[in-house]
């Protein structure tokens, strides 16, 4: 396929009324088999309140750790959770509740006032429409208690839209770091929170929209044009500039705050969902890959920067729900990148989690599928990859707010499975 440069502005009004309209291929039929092999161990992060809604990584307290960022978007509140030492990784960790976030969707780690310390921000959706920034306490000591942290609401995304993503980054080089940030809807833009010289003083940040959006699901900053500056890529559900795209850093200067070039790499007639990238293989190409809902996952790769790209698909197996989140690592340890994803609309005898054996290699045959959580689980989210248990392989970090629990929907919450590779 070419890659399309398209300057859809001019479109944007057209489809303000109808973003929400995309072609949607339901989930295969419970009768299905499901994936080869027995579900991994399940071990629950939290299952104390309603909703998870993605799980955000980073070292927060200084222990050399890594934790955890959860919003709860039905429980209203964002958590911070440690990661405990030794075994203790294999049972309710550490939490701390750092504030109330009505509908919140996202909730990322970032130090966003440069003290050393790992604050968090919230984006939330629904009647809130509002992103707020959780300070963290001056002593490390003092991370698990609620009253140690302040929140506050980030006057200029207070109304904007409904948010849904954010991801630091250092935009325009000056101050602080800044805040890259998306929604959802007919208001919908990506753009970029300016941090001041005073990064504590919230109302003199500054948001710049670069562009239209329909339904972010992911957003990831990366240099895609080789030009030592930053890029965003996102990954966009609905409407009329749907798909997988990035929008071109104009440099430093005035023109940042202005539109950003959007280039589609492709997903245009797909419902895409979350979005993950190779760190690039032997040969030096890029390769992103999406999950796509009820329609197997996308992979799209260039030989090199400013080469087109070219895509194909690799099948949704049997047995699934609809992908969803989506991850890339060597799970069974034979040097091959395997494929992890999550699922929603996995009920009944549906798995929600499992992986594909070494899908990169060729795509001319369904892989074959391998088990991870069994059909205990409705609706999983976005993912991470990592070993938390320390015994040389890979584990699944994700959570999940759909599995009925004491008779309600209540969700198994934060919780990670245990590669039984080693």
């Amino acid at each position: 396929m070419r890659l399309r440069h398209t300057n859809s502005s001019c479109l944007w009004p057209i489809f303000l009324t109808a973003w929400f309209l995309a072609p949607y291929r339901p989930p295969l039929d419970a009768a299905e088999p499901i994936p080869a092999g027995k579900p991994w161990p399940l071990h629950v992060i939290d299952g104390s309140s309603q909703g998870a809604d993605g799980v955000r990584l980073a070292e927060i307290n200084g222990d050399d750790r890594i934790d955890v960022t959860t919003g709860w978007e039905e429980g209203g509140i964002t958590r911070v959770y440690l990661q405990p030492r030794g075994d203790a990784v294999g049972q309710p960790w550490p939490a701390v509740t750092v504030g109330k976030t009505p509908s919140v969707e996202d909730a990322v780690p970032v130090d966003l006032d440069g003290d050393g310390r790992t604050d968090v921000v919230s984006c939330c959706e629904g009647g809130r429409r509002t992103m707020f920034v959780h300070w963290a306490p001056p002593e490390a000591r003092d991370y698990l208690s609620p009253a140690a942290w302040k929140t506050e609401p980030l006057p200029a995304s207070q109304g904007v839209m409904m948010w849904m993503f954010c991801v630091p980054m250092q935009v325009d080089g000056r101050a602080g770091v800044d805040l890259v940030a998306a929604g959802k809807g007919g208001d919908a833009r990506i753009g970029w929170f300016e941090a001041p010289d005073d990064p504590r003083d919230l109302a003199a940040w500054r948001w710049h929209p670069i562009g239209p959006a329909g339904w972010i699901m992911s957003l990831r900053t990366l240099d895609v044009d080789g030009d030592g500056d930053r890029d965003i890529l996102a990954s966009d559900r609905r409407g009329p500039l749907r798909g997988c795209r990035w929008l071109e850093n104009p440099g430093t200067g005035p023109s940042q705050t202005e539109s950003w070039r959007n280039h589609f790499i492709g997903g245009r007639e797909d419902e895409v969902m979350f979005l993950t990238t190779t760190g690039g293989d032997t040969q030096g190409t890029t390769q992103v890959l999406a999950a796509v809902r009820g329609g197997g996952f996308l992979h799209f790769r260039r030989s090199a920067v400013g080469q087109p790209w070219t895509s194909s698909r690799i099948p949704l197996p049997s047995g699934v729900g609809s992908g969803k989140g989506i991850g890339i690592g060597d799970v069974d340890l034979d040097g091959k990148l395997d494929l992890v994803f999550t699922c929603e609309s996995a009920g009944g005898e549906k798995s929600g989690v499992a992986w594909l054996a070494d899908p990169l290699e060729s795509t001319d045959a369904t892989p074959t599928a391998h088990e991870i959580s069994g059909p205990r689980g409705i609706k999983f989210d976005r993912l991470e990859l990592l070993d938390l248990d320390a015994d040389g392989d890979l584990d699944v970090m994700t959570c999940e707010e759909g599995e009925p629990v004491a008779g309600r929907r209540h969700g198994l919450g934060v919780i990670w499975y245990e590669n039984p590779t080693r």
